[in-house]
């Protein structure tokens, strides 16, 4: 049985300076805890994967996903972590993984690390950012379901009125809600290629038809649940991408799940269809990369302290209006 993994466990190519690799210990609310992690480094597992965000270790029966604190623009890993953010990745996944689990099973076993690192010191990288998880084969397929038109998707429809293969009503604005949630599957592009946008035929050609149309059904569902709970608590969710595996062949839930990193939240306040919502993700960070003339090719360069602070702030809103605390 294959490892579960998704796009982020993807071999990590980037290379940042030797003082980065380690965990920083900062001052935080007059203590100092560890609260940044760009690369973790257990030396009692044996280590898969670097992903653009995830450290994979193999744990014999089950997966260790360490969710780091790296943060990847334009397809490109910044040697600058934003503080604070694996363990809101990791916290916000737990809760949406636990809110679904009756609607469809996932790769959560424990957030427990100590049976696998009995190292004290280990065990302090990675706590509070780790899922212990079961192996999987994972879907060649990206899966993606979309209640609003925005991005890739606003800039197919542009083209020639379509997303993905799915004629959509003339006239829509971008950022405008569609009239029922679409799902638009992509590949799983080569390291250092682009993902493509796929028809649902195509997805089919994939995975097979009987997969296909069962990942579509769910990913539906999950979606549409999120997004009614999400707007009670006066958030958006325009999109996200979801990933998928085989365990017994039986499909379940991997990865992250309703992560500011694998959806796009935004503000319900100051949404307006014709012009694009500030979202709870790392928009200053892109934002920033755009104003000084970033090529979108490593080496990516350092980030002020001020985009920092602000994305940290972004994902820890997402993080308190969706949990609630």
């Amino acid at each position: 049985m294959q490892r579960s993994r998704g796009r982020e466990a993807r071999e990590f190519t980037s290379r940042a300076d030797a003082h980065r690799s380690a965990p920083r210990e900062r001052a935080h609310g007059g203590k100092h805890q560890m609260d940044t992690l760009f690369e973790s480094h257990l030396k009692s597992l044996p280590l898969l994967f670097r992903g653009k965000v995830r450290d994979i270790y193999d744990a014999g029966q089950y997966l260790l996903l360490v969710a780091s604190d790296r943060l990847s623009a334009f397809d490109v890993v910044l040697p600058t972590p934003i503080p604070e953010k694996g363990r809101i990745l990791t916290e916000l996944s737990l809760f949406w993984f636990d809110r679904m689990k009756d609607v469809v099973p996932n790769h959560v076993v424990s957030t427990d690390v100590s049976p696998y690192i009995r190292d004290a010191a280990e065990r302090a990288q990675v706590e509070g950012r780790t899922v212990v998880c079961r192996k999987a084969e994972p879907l060649k397929i990206e899966t993606i379901v979309r209640g609003y038109i925005a991005g890739t998707g606003w800039k197919d429809y542009q083209r020639d009125g379509t997303i993905c293969g799915i004629k959509l009503p003339a006239g829509l604005r971008e950022s405008d809600k569609l009239p029922e949630p679409i799902f638009t599957p992509s590949t799983k592009a080569p390291r250092g290629q682009h993902d493509e946008n796929i028809t649902f035929e195509q997805a089919a050609k994939i995975v097979g038809p009987s997969l296909a149309q069962q990942v579509r059904e769910l990913s539906l569902k999950v979606y549409v649940l999120a997004a009614q709970y999400a707007e009670t608590r006066g958030i958006i969710i325009c999109d996200t991408k979801f990933e998928w595996g085989l365990l017994d062949g039986k499909l379940i839930l991997i990865d992250e799940l309703l992560t500011p990193d694998s959806s796009r939240f935004w503000p319900r306040d100051n949404w307006q269809p014709g012009r694009t919502p500030p979202s709870f993700d790392k928009q200053p960070v892109r934002d920033y990369l755009e104003s000084i003339g970033f090529n979108k090719k490593p080496p990516a360069p350092e980030l002020p302290p001020q985009v920092v602070r602000q994305t940290t702030e972004r994902y820890r809103e997402a993080l308190v209006r969706l949990r609630g605390h």
